[in-house]
């Protein structure tokens, strides 16, 4: 059955479109973080909606497992296969064309394999933005981001990529395909079907292309970086900053000292934006439509000198330029590899209510440290947003297999204990994929994983959609 199988698909997809050679498909079984690593029947990489129908539908009638993978930039090992070598990988990284750009309505179809990066760049040809980014924007795929419902450092002002979404094209696992790209502003024909693929993580169709909305560019942006005692005090910025600033808030992200210091570290080049020592950093980003922009540094100005009267900074700076400011924010997007280089760390990406974060992240660094003496706690992210990447590192030197398998585990489920006691979620942002599917067996609502474990049977029969991310099989212990 596997031979006719593989021919059956050599024939649909042809040489550019299915590989089983090593030194092509090895590259993709493991996650960015380095912590899974699987197996593939072959590597399939379609060049468009069509064979990708035809490639589901033939996994249908063999009953072969199929894994989507877009840029392979996730954080909970969603596009990675198990360890079997049964499951069949899918890249949608050759469907990477933008099929339609309305500048008057302010909207773009692009298909699933489109970067991040290069949907930016499509955009701002015409004067246009794509108000998403994130620090993976040049590997990240537009269909991995609708699948794990990506967030970014603007959903304090635009929203996740479900915001952004008006229209979506998607395989399901028959081979049939469902074409909602045509934005509508009303639309009462039953369920939003775009709205249940968008953080579905692939298991309940391959996303082939996303009509999506568009900004007009800005016309000009300020960036400050402010230092403070305490993250407490960065919450009262940021109320302050919303109040004073209003609309033109874009970005509000926090960091500790030590995530400076490791990405300093990181960095040959990279600079601390201030001269002092902080406990925490804010970097705060302004953004006006082009007219407005000579509002925007008075502003930026204004806001600073009260915020050092209210005691809220100890220090602050504003970009001098353009350069500056994106280095800047090359000091927030580094955190993530800067701190994968010291060692290894259990990365938890969590959320709970807004007004709580603060106190959360005060509380459950306390909690964590005691608990597990000689590791550190540390949470940086997006406080406007009631999220958080919340990571617990290592002792120096502790191997990083069996620091996970015998202690990692434990204070991942410690932490997601103190997310839920404090009514939260146990994924933001990054999805559930493998690495957190016994945690929400665990702690998710019952009802809600029985809804959607029954649209699950009802839309993949054969379960072969992305197998073993997001839901655990019926039956399974937590």
């Amino acid at each position: 059955m596997t031979d006719s199988f593989i021919a059956a698909l050599s024939d649909i997809l042809g040489p550019r479109g299915f590989t089983r050679d090593g030194e092509l498909v090895d590259p993709w079984l493991t996650d960015w973080r380095g912590r899974y690593t699987g197996r593939a029947l072959g590597l399939a990489s379609p060049a468009d909606t069509g064979e990708v129908a035809r490639t589901l539908a033939l996994c249908a009638a063999h009953g072969v497992p199929v894994v989507p993978q877009g840029g392979n930039s996730g954080m909970s090992g969603g596009a990675t296969p198990d360890r079997s070598g049964t499951a069949l990988l899918l890249s949608l990284r050759r469907m990477d064309a933008v099929r339609h750009l309305d500048v008057q309505a302010r909207e773009i179809t692009c298909e699933a394999g489109m970067i991040l990066q290069n949907l930016h760049a499509a955009a701002e040809q015409e004067g246009l933005r794509f108000p998403l980014t994130l620090g993976g924007k040049g590997s990240a795929t537009v269909g991995g981001l609708v699948s794990t419902n990506a967030g970014g450092t603007q959903v304090l002002r635009h929203g996740t990529m479900r915001t952004q979404v008006l229209g979506l094209e998607a395989v399901l696992a028959d081979g049939s395909v469902i074409d909602t790209l045509t934005p509508l502003k009303k639309d009462n024909r039953g369920f939003d079907l775009k709205q249940l693929l968008i953080g579905s993580e692939g298991t309940l169709g391959v996303v082939t292309a996303a009509t999506l909305r568009l900004l007009p560019a800005i016309g000009g942006r300020v960036v400050m970086w402010a230092g403070m005692d305490h993250i407490t005090t960065a919450r009262r910025l940021l109320l302050h900053c919303q109040q004073r600033a209003g609309e033109v808030l874009e970005g509000f992200e926090v960091l500790p000292d030590h995530s400076l210091r490791a990405v300093l570290d990181h960095l040959p080049d990279a600079r601390a934006p201030l001269a002092g020592e902080h406990r925490w950093h804010a970097l705060v980003e302004l953004v006006a439509e082009r007219g407005e922009e000579d509002r925007l540094l008075p502003l930026a100005e204004n806001l600073l000198a009260d915020a050092f009267e209210q005691g809220l900074v100890e220090d602050a700076t504003i970009a001098a330029s353009e350069t500056q400011a994106e280095a800047f924010w090359l000091l927030r997007e580094s955190i993530s590899p800067a701190e994968r280089a010291i060692g290894p760390a259990m990365q938890h990406d969590i959320s709970v209510p807004v007004a709580r974060m603060a106190d959360f992240v005060e509380h459950a660094v306390a909690k964590v440290e005691t608990r597990f003496p000689d590791h550190r706690a540390i949470a940086f992210g997006h406080l406007g947003d009631g999220n958080v990447h919340f990571h617990v590192l290592a002792p120096p030197g502790a191997d990083r297999a069996r620091w996970e398998a015998e202690t990692g585990e434990v204070i991942a489920s410690f932490v997601y204990d103190l997310v839920a006691q404090w009514q939260g979620s146990i994924s933001a942002e990054h999805g559930i994929g493998q690495a957190k599917v016994r945690e929400l067996e665990r702690l998710g609502d019952p009802v809600a994983l029985a809804v959607q474990r029954s649209i699950k049977d009802a839309l993949d029969p054969q379960g072969i959609l992305n197998p073993g991310k997001l839901l655990a099989p019926r039956g399974a212990t937590p």
